[in-house]
C-alpha cells in the first residue's frame, strides 16, 4: 500500500464556529493535527481546506494545503477533491481522511485504519471501533454503534450495519464506531459519486451510504476513543492533554 494522509477541515461548524483555527497552547488546532498525521509517518501529509485563511496557517508551519470548495458536503468529498488536485497521477492507493478536530489522537491510532486493508483484499473502507463498558453510553443515541462480525481473539471484523440505536441484538459485546475512515483509492472515488441513501438519512450516518451499495467496511478494534473536538468543554479537554 501507498497512502497519503487527508485531513478535510472548514471553519463553518454548528457547536464551535472556527475550530479549526482554535488556539491550542500558542497554534491553531489545525497544526496540531496536521502534526499527528506527520507522526504517523505512513505517508505524505495534505490539508485538504475550505477557507484560504486555513490554508496560510498550514503553510506557514510548513505544511502542504490545497484549497477546496467550502460548500462541498463532507469530509470524504473535500479529500476526494485534493487527492485529485495532489496526486493527478494515483501514486496513492490509499486514502486516510483524519478529521481536522482530532488534535490528540495517537499516531498509532492513525496507523490502525490501515490493518484492516493489509488484512483482508476485499475491505474496501477501513474504520475503528471501541468495545461500550458504559450503560449510558451503549443507549445514548449519539453513540453511534457497529453490528461488527467478530470472531472470539480477533480484533478486526467486518461492520454489517451501523446504528444508533443498541445493535446487534442478545448477549454479548458492543461496540462504538470511532468515525475515522480510510479508503482504497477506487472505493473512494465511488463512494463519492453515490446518492444520499435512503438508510442513510433515515440514521443521518453518512457510512450507510457505503453500505447501502455493497461496499465492504472492516473495522479495527482499539482500546481509547480518540478525543474530537465539537464543543468549548472539548477544547479545554484537549488544552489540558497537550500541555
Amino acid at each position: 500500500m501507498h497512502p497519503i494522509i487527508i485531513i478535510p477541515t472548514r471553519l463553518g461548524s454548528t457547536r464551535l464556529p472556527g475550530k479549526a483555527l482554535s488556539d491550542i497552547n500558542g497554534r491553531p488546532m489545525i497544526t496540531h493535527v496536521w502534526c499527528r498525521g506527520i507522526e504517523a509517518n505512513i505517508g505524505p501529509v495534505v490539508v485538504a481546506c475550505g477557507e484560504p485563511e486555513i490554508a496560510e496557517i498550514v503553510k506557514d508551519v510548513g505544511g502542504q494545503a490545497i484549497l477546496t470548495d467550502a460548500a462541498l458536503p463532507s469530509g470524504s468529498d473535500r479529500a476526494y477533491t485534493a487527492l485529485r488536485e495532489v496526486d493527478p497521477d494515483e501514486k496513492h492507493d490509499v486514502v486516510v481522511v483524519l478529521q481536522g478536530d482530532l488534535p490528540t489522537i495517537d499516531p498509532a491510532t492513525i496507523q490502525a485504519t490501515l490493518t484492516p486493508l493489509a488484512r483482508h483484499p476485499a475491505c474496501e473502507i477501513a474504520t475503528l471501533a471501541t468495545l461500550i463498558e458504559d450503560h449510558v453510553e451503549l443507549h445514548a443515541p449519539q453513540v453511534v454503534k457497529i453490528a461488527l462480525a467478530l470472531a472470539s481473539g480477533e480484533s478486526i471484523g467486518r461492520a454489517t450495519y451501523f446504528s444508533r440505536a443498541i445493535i446487534p441484538y442478545g448477549n454479548g459485546p458492543h461496540y462504538h464506531h470511532v468515525g475515522m475512515y480510510t479508503y482504497r483509492r477506487p472505493a473512494l472515488a465511488k463512494y463519492v459519486g453515490l446518492p444520499r441513501g435512503v438508510l442513510e438519512q433515515r440514521e443521518n450516518l453518512e457510512q450507510l451510504r457505503a453500505i447501502e451499495n455493497g461496499m465492504r467496511i472492516d473495522a479495527a478494534v482499539i482500546q481509547t476513543e480518540p478525543l474530537g473536538v465539537d464543543t468549548p468543554a472539548d477544547l479545554e479537554k484537549a488544552r489540558a492533554l497537550l500541555s
